[in-house]
């Protein structure tokens, strides 16, 4: 939270403008983060006209629920990437399973529940690649094009540092830090999916149990009225 000496962070402005309906406050956001949100769908759907029509639903979600963003949980561009890779890869999931509809293109081809397995495999890797090439891209340029020339490229620490113009040691020093702001970020992704289906299956037991009530009170009702 801020401080009363330190003015809020940008993320937390904006939040505050949105949750008091000024539309410029969207524009700016969108100016700043469309692009990502645009090209992680991009990478998750391979199909832009529906990374465009994702992206145009993710900024009307911000519109019309700015406090679902909170920012003590993390930056607004973190939030976004989040509920963009979340949405993509549900969108890309119903597309896999229109695909294998009985008599439809590849069906059966698997055997018996081959199809689906191999299906949410190829899901599971897209979403992975994505999520990786995301928080690469998140990184300060230094560390990121240092991991591209490295890791991408598969050249040596010498190779990198003569592209890159800087020392072997600074290669590796850039690599080990991108590497390991890397890993603490997926970290942290799966941490905040994994609070937010706990959530969700706390919110379903708690369906469940609702409806067992609700059963139980009707199954006494007829008792009742059967005494």
């Amino acid at each position: 939270m801020a401080t009363p000496d330190r003015a809020p962070r940008w993320d937390e402005q904006l939040q505050r403008r949105l949750a008091r309906g000024e539309e410029t406050a969207l524009g700016e956001i969108y100016d700043q983060l469309a692009p990502m949100v645009h090209g992680l769908a991009g990478r998750i759907l391979a199909d832009q006209a529906a990374a465009a029509q994702l992206t145009r639903e993710i900024f009307a979600h911000v519109w019309e629920h700015p406090e679902d963003f909170d920012p003590a949980q993390g930056s607004l561009r973190s939030w976004l990437g989040a509920l963009t890779h979340r949405r993509a890869v549900d969108r890309l999931r119903a597309r896999r399973a229109a695909e294998r509809v009985p008599g439809g293109p590849g069906s059966g081809l698997d055997g018996p529940g081959g199809g689906e397995g191999a299906a949410e495999a190829e899901i599971r890797a897209v979403a992975t690649a994505a999520r990786m090439q995301y928080v690469v891209d998140s990184l300060p340029q230094s560390l990121r094009e240092t991991i591209a020339v490295t890791y991408y490229d598969g050249r040596t620490y010498q190779e990198t540092a003569r592209l890159l113009g800087i020392s072997e040691q600074a290669a590796k020093q850039r690599m080990r830090l991108g590497l390991e702001l890397l890993a603490t970020e997926l970290a942290e992704e799966r941490a905040r999916h994994d609070e937010r289906h706990g959530r969700e299956d706390d919110r379903a037991d708690d369906r469940a149990d609702d409806r067992d009530h609700r059963d139980d009170a009707g199954d006494r009702d007829d008792g009742g009225r059967g005494a």
